[in-house]
């Protein structure tokens, strides 16, 4: 691929609008950012909080710790911490900086203020509208489609921003993505282009693995891996991803490289390959081009599930890493497209019931279906089409996928909900 080929121009964007740092799971922090920047607007704390949130947003803050409040979970604490400290230039780094004097704030104004939480009512998957208020002054925020798309700010009636709803990668540009393309960019790709973005990656990712595995995070998944299952490189690719998961679902201060919205997603993409890549001594060109594959392809399977639904986002990135598994032992499209089919046939279905350190084992679940997809072809094994949901090429299958994703979970997505709930 040429870098005049506007395919080529296109895929760059792709990679600098999706491989952003964020800290902590990506939904309360949303939260956070849209509260921070309702402060900004009110000029001053609020009296009282109303907050209209999707059933997915529900889903995946419930569960999950907040960073920098002191091990708190869920909505208000979300809310609270964007309110009393949050930085709103920062973005999904909106409360990277807090102090011990600033948790105090945030508890002084969950006590003193009232805040209140009703499922949105608009059909947006993702949505959060946080509506503040003081004696004298309304300021409402809202985001909708992903975790940075504010779409409203308002106070007093008066629209002071305003955009349209879109995308954050726009969907003419993600149709693009095809798994033959991308291995023809990842093959081509000058790294001079790329190296920033991927560098970044694995520094903040492999640090906040290093996190998990020595740390006492969540469910240590991570390290009960390497516990009872040994040190090769096939179970260290498993507890790498896990481990990052851990520290991060446990609350850890440290920022990942998220990956079509999810840190969980960036981690699963990006860890396992370098675990490989470290195996193989691999040069730093085959792990770059290797990461490319990863990301791109999480990216071109989850685009037709969407953001957030009940379909587990690690699938579509553990299969990913396995295909860029493949790739970096020098596979092509043929091993890297059977890897794809393969692991999509074993593991799609694992629902996606909020964000928690469950998260971790089926991050390891997921990889590991990555790896034995690439195993079977190596084997001289596969699915065909018609087993189950698999068509004819790679492809298909993934819009298959796509549908079951998108369509299929839907009253599954709702009843998860209602069990989170009750």
């Amino acid at each position: 691929m040429k870098k005049s080929d506007s395919h080529y121009q296109t895929y760059l964007r792709v990679l600098r609008e999706e491989l952003v740092p964020a800290m902590g799971c990506t939904e309360p922090v949303a939260i956070a950012y849209a509260c921070a920047k309702a402060r900004d607007v009110l000029g001053c704390l609020p009296t009282k909080i109303v907050l209209y949130v999707s059933g997915n947003i529900i889903k995946n803050v419930k569960s999950v710790v907040v960073p920098n409040t002191g091990g708190m979970k869920g909505i208000p604490a979300a809310a609270a911490i964007g309110f009393a400290v949050g930085d709103a230039k920062k973005k999904l780094q909106v409360i990277s900086q807090v102090t011990d004097r600033d948790r105090s704030q945030m508890q002084q104004l969950l006590s003193d203020c009232p805040i209140t939480i009703h499922p949105s009512e608009s059909e947006e998957i993702f949505e959060i509208l946080v509506e503040a208020y003081t004696k004298e002054t309304c300021v409402r925020v809202r985001i909708i489609r992903f975790h940075t798309n504010i779409v409203l700010v308002e106070k007093n009636g008066q629209i002071l921003e305003e955009a349209t709803p879109e995308t954050e990668s726009s969907s003419e540009e993600v149709d693009l993505l095809t798994v033959k393309d991308i291995l023809d960019f990842a093959d081509t790709a000058d790294l001079n282009d790329v190296k920033e973005i991927l560098d970044r990656q694995i520094r903040y990712n492999t640090a906040i693995k290093e996190e998990g595995l020595t740390g006492k995070w969540g469910a240590a998944i991570g390290a009960t891996l390497l516990e009872n299952y040994g040190q090769d490189v096939s179970v260290r690719a498993r507890a790498a991803a896990a481990a990052g998961s851990d520290a991060r679902m446990g609350g850890c201060e440290l920022p990942v490289i998220i990956n079509s919205g999810s840190g969980n997603q960036g981690m699963t993409a990006s860890l396992p390959v370098i675990e490989y890549a470290k195996e193989l001594n691999a040069t730093s060109e085959q792990l770059y081009r290797a990461l490319l594959v990863s990301n791109l392809l999480t990216i071109h399977l989850k685009t037709g599930i969407g953001r957030l639904s009940a379909y587990c986002g690690a699938v579509s990135a553990g299969c990913a890493a396995g295909a860029a598994i493949a790739y970096l032992h020098g596979g092509g499209y043929k091993e890297v497209s059977h890897t794809l089919v393969n692991s999509l046939a074993i593991v799609s279905g694992i629902v996606c019931d909020g964000a928690k350190p469950s998260c971790a084992a089926k991050i390891s679940s997921a990889v590991d279906a990555g790896l034995l997809g690439w195993k079977m072809y190596l084997s001289g094994k596969q699915f065909y089409a018609g087993d189950g949901i698999i068509r004819k090429g790679v492809e298909e299958t993934i819009k298959t996928v796509s549908r079951v994703g998108r369509n299929g979970m839907r009253d599954t997505d709702k009843e998860i909900l209602r069990i989170m709930t009750e």
